[in-house]
Protein backbone atom coordinates (compact mmCIF):
# COMPACT_ATOMS: atom_id res chain seq x y z
CA UNK A 1 0.00 0.00 0.00
CA UNK A 2 3.03 2.47 0.73
CA UNK A 3 4.61 1.42 -2.46
CA UNK A 4 1.06 2.47 -4.35
CA UNK A 5 0.72 5.95 -2.21
CA UNK A 6 4.54 6.74 -2.75
CA UNK A 7 4.24 5.85 -6.54
CA UNK A 8 1.02 8.22 -6.92
CA UNK A 9 2.40 11.00 -5.02
CA UNK A 10 5.36 10.84 -7.32
CA UNK A 11 3.76 10.89 -10.33
CA UNK A 12 1.53 13.63 -9.48
CA UNK A 13 4.67 15.72 -8.56
CA UNK A 14 6.36 15.09 -12.19
CA UNK A 15 2.74 15.70 -13.56
CA UNK A 16 3.09 19.11 -11.88
CA UNK A 17 6.41 19.43 -12.56
CA UNK A 18 6.16 19.36 -16.45
CA UNK A 19 2.48 21.30 -16.26
CA UNK A 20 4.14 24.47 -15.20
CA UNK A 21 6.86 24.73 -17.45
CA UNK A 22 6.92 28.67 -18.38
CA UNK A 23 6.29 29.34 -21.98
CA UNK A 24 9.06 32.05 -23.48
CA UNK A 25 7.10 33.44 -25.82
CA UNK A 26 4.18 34.75 -23.02
CA UNK A 27 7.52 36.43 -21.46
CA UNK A 28 8.44 38.21 -24.24
CA UNK A 29 4.72 39.62 -25.38
CA UNK A 30 4.39 40.71 -22.00
CA UNK A 31 7.86 42.33 -22.02
CA UNK A 32 7.16 43.61 -25.66
CA UNK A 33 3.75 45.07 -24.80
CA UNK A 34 5.41 46.58 -21.69
CA UNK A 35 7.78 48.67 -23.86
CA UNK A 36 5.38 49.70 -26.08
CA UNK A 37 3.60 51.00 -23.55
CA UNK A 38 6.43 53.06 -22.02
CA UNK A 39 7.23 54.72 -25.37
CA UNK A 40 10.80 53.17 -25.70
CA UNK A 41 12.26 51.17 -28.51
CA UNK A 42 11.39 47.68 -28.66
CA UNK A 43 13.75 45.06 -31.16
CA UNK A 44 11.31 42.88 -33.60
CA UNK A 45 12.12 39.58 -33.38
CA UNK A 46 11.75 36.98 -36.01
CA UNK A 47 9.36 34.23 -33.56
CA UNK A 48 6.59 32.88 -35.31
CA UNK A 49 4.97 32.68 -32.02
CA UNK A 50 5.14 36.55 -31.26
CA UNK A 51 2.54 36.99 -33.96
CA UNK A 52 2.32 40.86 -35.29
CA UNK A 53 5.72 42.62 -35.31
CA UNK A 54 5.88 45.20 -32.47
CA UNK A 55 6.17 48.85 -33.43
CA UNK A 56 9.41 50.97 -33.00
CA UNK A 57 8.80 53.94 -31.10
CA UNK A 58 12.11 56.60 -31.74
CA UNK A 59 13.74 57.46 -28.61
CA UNK A 60 14.07 61.84 -28.21
CA UNK A 61 17.30 62.69 -26.83
CA UNK A 62 17.09 64.77 -23.74
CA UNK A 63 19.67 67.55 -23.76
CA UNK A 64 20.52 68.88 -19.90
CA UNK A 65 22.24 72.07 -19.99
CA UNK A 66 25.10 72.48 -17.45
CA UNK A 67 24.01 75.96 -15.40
CA UNK A 68 26.83 76.47 -12.72
CA UNK A 69 29.53 76.29 -15.50
CA UNK A 70 30.55 79.00 -17.49
CA UNK A 71 32.34 78.71 -20.61
CA UNK A 72 35.01 81.26 -21.55
CA UNK A 73 36.05 81.77 -25.09
CA UNK A 74 38.57 84.20 -26.27
CA UNK A 75 38.16 85.16 -29.59
CA UNK A 76 42.20 84.90 -30.72
CA UNK A 77 42.06 81.28 -30.07
CA UNK A 78 38.45 80.24 -29.66
CA UNK A 79 39.77 77.52 -26.79
CA UNK A 80 36.64 76.86 -24.60
CA UNK A 81 37.80 77.22 -20.66
CA UNK A 82 35.59 76.04 -17.80
CA UNK A 83 35.09 78.55 -15.09
CA UNK A 84 34.53 76.88 -11.35
CA UNK A 85 35.17 77.89 -8.19
CA UNK A 86 37.98 75.16 -6.58
CA UNK A 87 40.18 74.57 -3.95
CA UNK A 88 43.03 72.28 -3.65
CA UNK A 89 42.87 68.86 -1.90
CA UNK A 90 46.40 67.83 -2.23
CA UNK A 91 48.76 69.62 -4.05
CA UNK A 92 51.02 72.75 -3.96
CA UNK A 93 48.61 75.33 -5.74
CA UNK A 94 46.67 76.37 -8.73
CA UNK A 95 47.73 79.02 -10.75
CA UNK A 96 44.85 81.46 -12.69
CA UNK A 97 44.38 77.87 -15.63
CA UNK A 98 45.16 74.30 -15.01
CA UNK A 99 44.85 71.97 -17.62
CA UNK A 100 42.40 68.55 -15.73
CA UNK A 101 42.30 65.40 -16.99
CA UNK A 102 40.11 63.43 -15.01
CA UNK A 103 37.24 64.11 -12.65
CA UNK A 104 35.27 61.83 -9.96
CA UNK A 105 32.77 61.81 -7.07
CA UNK A 106 35.14 59.55 -5.31
CA UNK A 107 38.22 61.02 -3.81
CA UNK A 108 40.12 57.47 -3.70
CA UNK A 109 39.75 57.27 -6.89
CA UNK A 110 40.96 61.08 -7.82
CA UNK A 111 43.73 60.02 -5.80
CA UNK A 112 44.26 56.99 -7.76
CA UNK A 113 44.95 58.94 -11.07
CA UNK A 114 46.96 61.36 -9.18
CA UNK A 115 49.51 59.25 -8.23
CA UNK A 116 49.84 57.53 -11.58
CA UNK A 117 50.20 61.27 -12.88
CA UNK A 118 52.89 61.62 -10.14
CA UNK A 119 54.83 58.57 -11.48
CA UNK A 120 54.69 59.83 -15.14
CA UNK A 121 56.26 62.54 -14.07
CA UNK A 122 53.48 65.08 -13.94
CA UNK A 123 53.10 67.48 -10.87
CA UNK A 124 49.46 66.52 -10.15
CA UNK A 125 47.16 67.70 -8.25
CA UNK A 126 43.60 66.97 -6.74
CA UNK A 127 40.71 70.09 -6.52
CA UNK A 128 37.45 70.20 -5.06
CA UNK A 129 34.70 71.45 -6.80
CA UNK A 130 31.75 72.22 -3.89
CA UNK A 131 28.99 72.94 -5.95
CA UNK A 132 29.07 69.82 -7.82
CA UNK A 133 30.93 67.72 -5.57
CA UNK A 134 32.99 66.32 -8.19
CA UNK A 135 37.07 65.93 -7.41
CA UNK A 136 39.32 67.60 -10.34
CA UNK A 137 42.74 66.01 -11.14
CA UNK A 138 44.95 68.42 -11.83
CA UNK A 139 47.75 67.72 -14.21
CA UNK A 140 49.45 71.09 -14.75
CA UNK A 141 48.32 74.05 -13.80
CA UNK A 142 50.13 77.57 -15.54
CA UNK A 143 49.89 81.40 -14.96
CA UNK A 144 48.78 82.25 -18.27
CA UNK A 145 46.04 80.85 -21.07
CA UNK A 146 48.42 80.34 -23.45
CA UNK A 147 50.80 78.50 -21.20
CA UNK A 148 47.81 75.67 -20.69
CA UNK A 149 46.59 75.39 -24.03
CA UNK A 150 50.14 74.43 -24.73
CA UNK A 151 50.31 71.74 -22.26
CA UNK A 152 47.05 70.51 -22.81
CA UNK A 153 47.45 70.08 -26.49
CA UNK A 154 50.49 68.23 -25.63
CA UNK A 155 48.63 65.44 -22.87
CA UNK A 156 46.23 64.88 -25.31
CA UNK A 157 47.52 61.88 -26.73
CA UNK A 158 47.81 60.27 -23.78
CA UNK A 159 44.43 62.15 -21.98
CA UNK A 160 42.11 63.14 -24.58
CA UNK A 161 39.74 64.40 -22.59
CA UNK A 162 41.99 66.96 -21.15
CA UNK A 163 40.13 70.33 -20.93
CA UNK A 164 41.13 73.79 -19.27
CA UNK A 165 40.02 75.30 -16.02
CA UNK A 166 39.91 78.59 -14.94
CA UNK A 167 39.45 79.03 -10.98
CA UNK A 168 37.42 81.60 -9.77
Amino acid sequence: MKKILFLGAAVCVALAFSSCKSNESAYRKAYEKAKAQDGTTTIATNDPTMGETPTVTPITPRTYEDNTTTTITDNNDNVSVRQEKVSVVNGSGLGAYSVVVGSFSMRANAEGMMNQLRNAGYQAQIAFDSSKQMYRVVASTHNTKDEAIASRDSMRSKYPNAWLLYNE
